[in-house]
């Protein structure tokens, strides 16, 4: 079992209030099923809202997953985007491999719904944290799980804290290679190299794989971007090579890496080395482990994925809204929106309005932009424009960049069935837990 159906499914069960914000109060004290029965259209929700585009969502799974199977590699959705475990359910029903988290507090929130395969891609030197992974490896034998290592000091660490715990399992690692300037990751392959010597001596640990980041490296799809993003990816391969070619692994292997922005290249140069039947050699499992496609965006993704819409034949669509109502028309070029950066993602780009909610798509005036977030505002410019074009009371729809940092705004998502439909209707609730 990949995930815990039932303990997903209980999330229906959860009784709705005032903490969830956006919700009508006739919602308050139902559970979410009870208020889903209601067959709820979004038109009768709070602003500003954060919605999820159900259309979309089965349109980024199909595509991503067709895309890897193609490639004959495995997916591990980076969990840390969503934080939603409905959504990994829907992930890992549609063939993910795994599920990728960043904190060892995510994996426990993970192993509490039953994701039975983890990946931890960072370093695991927290005590608390480390014991309780080693006890869980020991007390189900069908966890799977690895964690990243990038120095000696830190398999030394990591040793140190396993030492009074005669009974924990060895925790599997994965080495892994950075780059000048990037973040984490060993710097060169010497020092790759001197992390698996350590591993190997280790009593505690086991050497699992090789992995790493490679959009730390770059931020855009120029000739510079690419090319450092390439060299990188190459340098990987020569270090999985190395390893098993000198056999550190114990056993199968992992190789991983792919954030949403270079899937293509990470495919390029790593799916050759996928041979899980170990038919030339150590079996190798390579790992892509791309957290934004489920989602997408109309920012950030959108300029750079190879799955966007202007470099794929079947393009990702972006299933992330804010629908925010105009509070104030100060100026005829000037509205306020009352969405702002409690609701709102800006780190990538600031939001973008669509459209007036029941009107066309060109319900607003050509060049209509968001130039600033208030905790609690919008300013969306209107060159040319006039109080009528966007009247106080009006709701407009905003697409978003980087759904990495949107759902963490947000306890509770509803899902629409079509987010162009002229009347929008609420399908589903989505739990995060951030």
């Amino acid at each position: 079992m990949a995930i815990d159906e039932k303990a997903v499914a209980a999330l229906s069960d959860r009784v709705l209030g005032p903490e969830h914000k956006g919700l009508p109060p006739g919602a308050w004290g139902r559970t979410a099923r009870e208020f889903l029965a209601t067959e709820p259209f979004l038109d009768e929700f709070e602003t500003p809202l954060l919605t999820l585009d159900r259309d979309a969502l089965s349109t980024n799974l199909s595509v991503m997953g067709d895309w890897a199977r193609a490639a004959g590699v495995r997916l591990a959705p980076h969990g840390k985007t969503t934080m939603a475990p409905q959504l990994w359910s829907e992930q890992l029903d549609s063939g993910c491999w795994g599920i990728t988290l960043a904190t060892v507090w995510q994996v426990q929130l993970a192993r509490a719904f039953g994701v039975s395969r983890i990946v931890l891609a960072n370093s695991l030197v927290d005590p608390v944290g480390l014991r309780w992974v080693a006890a869980e490896l020991a007390r189900d034998p069908d966890f799977e799980f690895c964690c990243w290592v990038d120095g000696v000091a830190a398999v030394a660490l990591m040793d140190e804290i396993l030492a009074g715990e005669p009974d924990a399992a060895r925790v599997p690692v994965v080495v892994e290679l950075g780059g000048p300037h990037g973040r984490t990751g060993a710097r060169t392959g010497a020092d790759a190299h001197a992390v698996a010597d350590a591993v190997q001596r280790s009593r505690r640990l086991t050497l699992a794989g090789v992995g790493g980041y490679e959009a730390a490296l770059a931020h855009d799809r120029g000739a510079e971007g690419l090319a450092a993003v390439r060299r990188y990816l190459d340098e990987l391969v020569r270090l999985h090579r190395a390893f098993a070619d000198a056999g550190r692994y114990a056993g199968r292997a992992i190789v991983t890496a792919g954030g949403s922005a270079y899937q293509d290249l990470v495919v390029e140069y790593l799916a050759e080395l996928a041979d899980e039947q170990g038919a030339q050699g150590i079996p190798t499992t390579v790992v892509l482990r791309s957290g934004a496609y489920l989602i997408h965006d109309d920012g950030f993704y959108a300029g750079i994925s190879p799955l966007a819409a202007d470099r794929a034949d079947r393009p990702l669509r972006s299933a992330m809204h804010v629908w925010a109502r105009t509070v104030s028309r100060p100026e005829a070029e000037l509205a306020l929106l009352d969405a702002g950066k409690r609701d709102m993602p800006f780190d990538l780009g600031l939001p973008v309005p669509h459209y007036v909610a029941g009107r066309d798509s060109s319900s607003l005036p050509s060049g209509a932009t968001i130039s600033a977030l208030n905790d609690q505002h919008a300013f969306v410019r209107l060159p040319g424009g006039t109080v009528d074009d966007l009247p106080v009371g009006s709701v407009v729809r905003l697409g978003l960049s980087h759904p990495c940092t949107a759902f963490d705004k947000w306890r509770l998502i509803p899902v629409v069935d079509d987010a162009d439909a002229a009347r929008p209707r609420v399908v589903d609730l989505v739990h995060t837990f951030f």
